[in-house]
């Protein structure tokens, strides 16, 4: 399959240097803008995914979308500053796929970067249909094993790499009881001290809000008192 292509329109050089070594170290072909007049330049049928920052000189991200999609469905992520639910809504409804908060991890971008080209490539024609063998699903939680893509039921869940790491060896292994201990040091890397116990329990407290319907009665992962955490 070729290589994606993902168009970045930054007006912060170091955002957009920082961005294009993390695209090519997975082997993506990368073009950079730093506007969005230059970003329309630029942009052809062969671009897989645009990253538009919202705030810039000139013609805004915003405004920069809307052009966009006069001509083109690619997927496009926004990378701004502002984090309130209403910024949020503007983006979405001049015609982008997901936001991106600043700061922001790379390993979260990276993961929403392979969500939104997975889906695109393959709507689009772009790639062969994907193997399920390559998902896991159990109950109502579909998991890529390769990446951070998860969904639960039709709503697609933003998880932190450690929140994602947790979940897949859970659903790897549905009914094993994992002991605090188990979970750090298969997920940390790391030797497993008393205190580690707390960090376990708070990314499970933070993944249980995130996918579960109820996080004070969970119905995936459940706690068996004395011995750890459970995947049902």
């Amino acid at each position: 399959m070729n290589k994606a292509k993902i168009l970045i329109i930054e007006d912060d050089a170091d955002i957009r240097e920082g961005i294009r070594i993390l695209l090519e170290s997975e082997n993506y072909t990368v073009q950079e803008a730093e506007n969005g007049h230059a970003g329309l330049k630029l942009l052809t049928p062969d671009t897989d995914l645009v990253i538009l920052d919202v705030m810039m000189p000139g013609i805004s991200g915003l405004k920069t979308c809307e052009e966009i999609r006069k001509i083109s469905y690619v997927p496009i992520m926004f990378l701004t500053a502002k984090a309130q639910e209403s910024d949020k809504l503007i983006g979405l409804m001049a015609g982008g796929d997901d936001y991106l908060g600043k700061p922001f991890s790379y390993s979260e971008l990276l993961g929403r970067v392979k969500a939104l080209l997975r889906r695109y490539r393959i709507y689009s024609g772009k790639a062969e249909t994907e193997k399920e063998e390559e998902y896991l699903t159990v109950s109502d939680i579909r998991i890529s094993k390769k990446f951070n893509d998860v969904q639960v039921g039709e709503r697609q869940v933003d998880l932190s790499d450690l929140e994602y790491k947790i979940l897949l060896l859970m659903m790897e292994h549905p009914a094993k009881v994992f002991s605090a201990q188990n979970l750090y040091e298969s997920i940390w890397k790391e030797p497993y001290f008393y205190s580690s116990n707390s960090t376990v329990m708070v990314h499970i407290r933070k993944l249980r809000v995130k996918i579960e319907e109820n996080p004070q009665e969970p119905q995936h992962i459940k706690t068996v008192w004395g011995k750890g955490y459970t995947f049902v």
